[in-house]
């Protein structure tokens, strides 16, 4: 459950696009272990106490500021749940890009962001980006393999249909150890982008959801 609370004046339409567009990139671009609960909701809410102009028109310019506010405040509390995600040790970005269109791009990045075995070898610490391609594979997008960039933080892993000419085991082991892992996906199809967040799956996930009613 999240509440955003502001003292702006605004119009309940107004509320409702904001929180919807927002929604899109911050708690819409998460995921734990991909289910879901019929109380998940995030609520924004406004007690129009702010001298400001009553604002009615979710395209008056006057929003810009309070948008790209409730934009960063959503996205750090979304990131928080899965910072927080049962037994995770590790936060992970998936970057998609070079998309034909944003629907392939989210559903590739959720595909690997929802893949148990992405998320063992990460609790691993295994840089097993064969998983990566896998969950690439299961999005059921249209990709040309010829094309594909990978990378893990800063290291290339795989490009143009092969594994990278730079690519480094050992550096990419030791990478895998920090508590924020990047993964990278360039498509070199389109202009289109994605970015979602999860967590690894470790033994005390199992062990909380195993052991809850114990």
């Amino acid at each position: 459950l999240c509440y955003v609370a502001t003292d702006a004046a605004l119009s309940a339409p107004v509320l409702e696009q904001c929180l919807h567009d927002a929604n899109d990139n911050s708690f819409n671009a998460i995921t734990v272990d991909s289910d879901t609960s019929t109380n998940d909701s995030v609520f924004l809410m406004a007690s129009g106490t702010a001298a400001n102009r009553h604002i009615t028109d979710p395209r008056d310019p006057a929003l810009n500021d309070f948008i790209t506010a409730l934009e960063a405040v959503m996205r750090d509390l979304a990131i928080q749940i899965v910072r927080d995600g049962e037994g995770a040790t590790k936060l992970v970005t998936i970057d998609v890009t070079g998309a034909n269109n944003k629907v392939a791009a989210r559903q590739i990045g959720l595909a690997i962001g929802n893949s148990p075995l992405v998320k063992t070898a990460i609790s691993g610490e295994d840089p097993n980006w064969g998983r990566i391609i896998m969950g690439i594979g299961k999005s059921g997008e249209t990709i040309d393999f010829k094309k594909l960039k990978i990378k893990l933080g800063d290291f290339i892993v795989a490009e143009n249909g092969k594994i990278a000419d730079s690519y480094n085991e050992q550096k990419l082991k030791d990478y895998m150890k920090w508590d924020s892992v990047m993964i990278e996906i360039n498509l070199k199809l389109g202009n289109d982008a994605f970015e979602c967040y999860t967590c690894d799956f470790t033994h005390d996930y199992i062990d909380i959801n195993a052991d809850y009613r114990n």
